[in-house]
């Protein structure tokens, strides 16, 4: 009978390897995986020594993969993928007691998907939940190179082969300063959101890209006069008058006059989308997901009326 040869490298001495590469630095692979640099360096360094070729090579400030580095992430990946089948395979033989649960969501996700988790992590406190909140770009890279079970997004990729569940409305609305004059006019011409300096999150947001689609297909051009990194950082810009914004109502108080801000009504507005959960489709939905989108549906927190009588969509999360 043939037996393979036992590999070269340690299991850790990969898991350091996948997160520098994926993290692009030792720091914030040391960071994700609570080593010490040095720990890292030094398992770097071995793989290396072991294999005989140069994975990494230093770019900037971070590092860049070689051709053997590329070949090495794929495979890497698709063991790390068969071991997480594998453990989901022991969850389903132990009822569910242990597995993992490994999900991204978009950054305006994190209004949300805290309270999606709570009773589903108390229901299982044997399942590890590995949650990455990220931009739009940054998710779908994560789908690209199948690093999630799941993803909750708006904007869910063309070019991969995904399934999806829509889950809940996520209307993008305008917003200024409390008191801002629009605020008592009964509607506001959306060519006249054109005339105003609009804050926005960087490229790569869903919620930009989105803004800028709906503005186009009415020909009209977004006057951006800052890009922030986070929706609070551009709730605090715009309570402090430096400009008007389009986000998720999922970002606001129940009253947004609480935080300095009002709700501008607009003629157009909202800008109608949905969240929806997405996984690939040539990778099996683990147990331990099915059986959390099948939680969501029963317990999740978020009741008609809250968020401006957003809800959840009935009957979403059963399996075709």
């Amino acid at each position: 009978m043939y037996l393979p040869k036992s590999p070269r490298a340690t299991f850790s001495q990969l898991r350091s390897f996948e997160a520098v590469a994926r993290l692009g630095g030792v720091t914030k692979a040391a960071q994700a995986l609570h080593l010490t640099q040095p720990t890292v360096s030094t398992q770097l360094r071995e793989l290396r020594e072991s294999l005989g070729v140069d994975l990494l090579v230093p770019a900037g400030r971070g590092v860049q993969l070689t051709d053997a580095g590329r070949a090495l992430l794929q495979t890497v990946t698709r063991m790390f993928v068969n071991w997480s089948e594998f453990e989901d395979g022991v969850a389903d033989l132990q009822g569910l007691l242990r597995g993992s649960l490994r999900i991204a969501g978009v950054t305006t996700t994190e209004y949300f998907l805290a309270q999606w988790l709570k009773p589903f992590v108390d229901a299982y406190p044997g399942i590890e939940v590995d949650l990455v909140i990220d931009n739009r770009d940054a998710v779908v890279r994560r789908l690209e190179r199948g690093l999630d079970d799941l993803a909750v997004m708006m904007m869910p990729p063309n070019h991969l082969a995904i399934d999806s569940l829509t889950v809940m409305d996520n209307p993008l609305i305008l917003i200024g300063p409390a008191g801002h004059p629009w605020q008592a006019r009964k509607t506001t011409p959306l060519k006249q959101v054109a005339m105003v300096d609009l804050l926005m999150r960087e490229a790569g947001s869903g919620t930009r890209q989105a803004t800028l689609e709906f503005l186009g297909r009415h020909s009209l051009a977004a006057r951006i006069r800052m890009t922030l990194g986070s929706n609070e950082a551009i709730k605090h810009a715009v309570a402090a008058g430096l400009g008007l914004a389009i986000v998720s109502r999922h970002t606001l108080a129940k009253n947004p006059e609480q935080e300095g801000l009002c709700v501008l009504p607009v003629t157009g507005l909202p800008i109608k989308r949905k969240w929806q959960a997405v996984w690939r489709q040539d990778r099996r939905l683990p147990r331990v997901a099915r059986v959390f989108m099948e939680f969501v549906q029963r317990q999740l927190v978020f009741k008609a009326g809250d968020h401006g009588g957003i809800g959840i969509s009935n009957a979403l999360f059963h399996e075709s």
